[in-house]
């Protein structure tokens, strides 16, 4: 039976604006994906990263140049070759994964090998870039959590990470430049990371300027995100990260993401898990890697002034899965 696609570009809103060191948000864009067989139907949601050269206009063009070879059956595994890496394949990706569970009646969990639904999971809660009073003050908030991200730029990091450090003084502690410090300013800043006991910092240089790291040993681990985006990056990042940040996004969805994963597992990286800002929809697969990595970085939903129904929540300091029949887990959803 022929499916039939439907791409949509939405808007949410956010609860209050996101700062990082290359701008700021006020809404998730997203591009909204249902794909459907018969009257059951899968759904996908991706981010369109500006980073990446990506817009929702851009990305719902490269899912329409391959819209008719997706009805007609296109695979997950025909997807890879079809569409590059990033949010365009994502979408058309998650929609596929949750056709397929419902179809089958079989969860995504299951499908994949492994023995038991996705936990909750202890999620970092983020900081965004401010004055470092502000940045305190948001710390305060929520002190009790057991591990925090801090967005900072090159203006005053040492300054923005001690005032988040003297809010929360028992939380774990990524810090995120963002590509926005100098190889002179990490090696300057890292005694001040050792005493401030930063877990990780991720992506501290553009990630055309990364190969300085060849031989550096950092007295903090470092994390790659805008430098690796699929299993094909990682030779590139022996010697200069300890740590790759896998999020959907990047790798074009959950089945490439499971390529990364194992192959950063058996080259002996360290695993976070991340995330763009988006919706409950866009994080639901990424559980499936969340729950193998040693940092989950998976609130981009929360940061919404309103999410999808049955989403993502937060209880107890951990992040858990969406509710029952909202993605992947084989209950059957019909038009």
């Amino acid at each position: 039976m022929r499916r039939q696609l439907i791409a949509t570009p939405l808007s949410w809103p956010l609860a209050s604006p996101f700062r990082i060191s290359r701008g700021v948000k006020t809404s998730a864009d997203v591009v909204h994906v249902e794909l459907s067989q018969g009257d059951v139907v899968g759904r996908g949601e991706a981010v369109p990263y500006g980073r990446y050269n990506e817009t929702q206009s851009l990305v719902l063009e490269q899912i329409r140049a391959v819209q008719d070879r997706i009805e007609a059956g296109l695979t997950r595994t025909a997807l890879l070759e079809a569409l590059p890496p990033g949010a365009a394949r994502n979408a058309v990706d998650a929609a596929l994964w949750d056709l397929e569970s419902r179809l089958c009646g079989q969860p995504v969990w299951a499908r994949i090998g492994e023995a038991s639904p996705p936990p909750a999971l202890a999620c970092a809660l983020t900081i965004s870039l401010d004055t470092p009073q502000v940045m305190g003050e948001a710390a305060a908030k929520i002190a009790d959590a057991a591990l925090i991200k801090i967005k900072v730029d090159a203006s005053d990091p040492e300054a923005q990470i001690a005032a988040v450090r003297a809010a929360a003084p028992r939380a774990r502690l990524i810090v995120d430049p963002n590509e926005g410090w100098s190889f002179d300013m990490l090696r300057r800043l890292q005694p001040a990371l050792v005493a401030a006991r930063v877990d990780l910092v991720e992506q501290p240089l553009p990630a055309d300027e990364d190969a300085v790291l060849e031989g550096f040993s950092p007295l903090v681990p470092l994390c790659a995100d805008e430098s690796c985006h699929t299993a094909k990056d990682l030779p590139t990042l022996r010697g200069r990260y300890q740590v790759v940040n896998i999020k959907l996004d990047k790798s074009g969805g959950l089945t490439a993401a499971l390529t990364l994963l194992d192959a950063a597992r058996e080259a002996g990286f360290g695993i976070m898990a991340g995330c763009m800002v988006c919706g409950s929809l866009g994080i639901a697969p990424a559980f499936h890697i969340g729950r193998h990595a040693a940092f989950v970085d998976l609130d981009g939903p929360l940061w919404l002034r309103d999410d999808a129904p049955g989403g993502v929540a937060v209880a107890d300091g951990r992040l858990r899965p969406p509710a029952p029949g909202f993605w992947g887990d084989g209950a059957e959803t019909t038009v």
